[in-house]
């Protein structure tokens, strides 16, 4: 036999470790494929488009996978790293269901007497905003809330109350002019601090439970619209209610 033939032999040896070794990218690349699959599932539930399609794609990605997660998450990491996302999404999926029904109340709340008509909201990413003209609740360029003020933050005291699960977080805002000249307040900022204070304690007042409650002054930043007419100036002086769903262990 040749030098350049092979026998039997050496046509069925089996590989060498080195081979072995080199086929260990194939692992890493199942995993990141895993994590990559839930990470997209992860984003579609936050964009919210259709509750009922998420619904559809979640339980046919769930199918699809169904006895062959051990195949595709091969290492232990893997499919803890998988289980926490989708727990996450999960858990997400819930909160944004139940802000939205409290949200239907917000919009029940819009017609109630003391804010109808002074009251808008909004719903975004699980956080529900609604805000009230501080020139409702303040006179201008002051810090203790008005009669009407008063009675347009009791008119809002049921709702609070009757959602309990809801942190709120009192925001104050101003427009961008300076304090007028003599005024025992230093800035906008000072301004709208002590007002989003005020408003907490008088909620406090009304019976509201203090662990809910923060307060915010964010003066003249973040305003609704340009500063650049008295309407818009309007506008921008407010009090702001966030709402978000107080998460509880388990």
């Amino acid at each position: 036999m040749g030098k350049g033939d092979k026998s039997l032999e050496d046509l069925f040896i089996e590989p060498d470790e080195d081979e072995e070794e080199g086929n260990e990218w194939i692992t890493t690349f199942a995993d990141l494929c895993m994590l990559l699959l839930v990470f997209f599932i992860l984003l579609y539930s936050m964009s919210e488009i259709d509750t009922h399609k998420f619904d559809m794609t979640f339980q046919s990605v769930t199918k699809a996978i169904h006895g062959k997660m051990d195949k595709i998450a091969t290492s232990k990491v893997a499919r803890e790293e998988a289980g926490m996302i989708l727990n996450q999404v999960m858990t997400r999926r819930q909160i944004i269901k139940a802000q939205q029904r409290v949200f239907q109340d917000v919009k029940y709340l819009q017609s109630t007497k003391g804010v109808e008509g002074l009251l808008s909201a909004n719903f975004e990413d699980g956080k529900i905003t609604i805000k009230l003209p501080a020139d409702v609740l303040f006179r201008p360029g002051e810090i203790t809330l008005t009669p009407q003020g008063q009675a347009a933050i009791k008119a809002m005291r049921d709702f609070f109350i009757s959602h309990p699960d809801q942190s709120i977080n009192i925001k104050g805002y101003t427009d961008n002019r300076p304090v007028r000249a003599g005024s025992r307040l230093r800035d906008n900022w000072e301004i709208s601090s002590l007002r989003a204070v005020n408003v907490l304690r008088y909620l406090m007042k009304l019976g509201i439970k203090p662990n809910r409650l923060t307060a915010t002054g964010l003066g003249e930043m973040d305003p609704l619209v340009p500063n650049n007419s008295e309407r818009n100036r309007q506008r921008n002086r407010r009090i702001e209610f966030v709402l978000e769903k107080i998460l509880t262990g388990p």
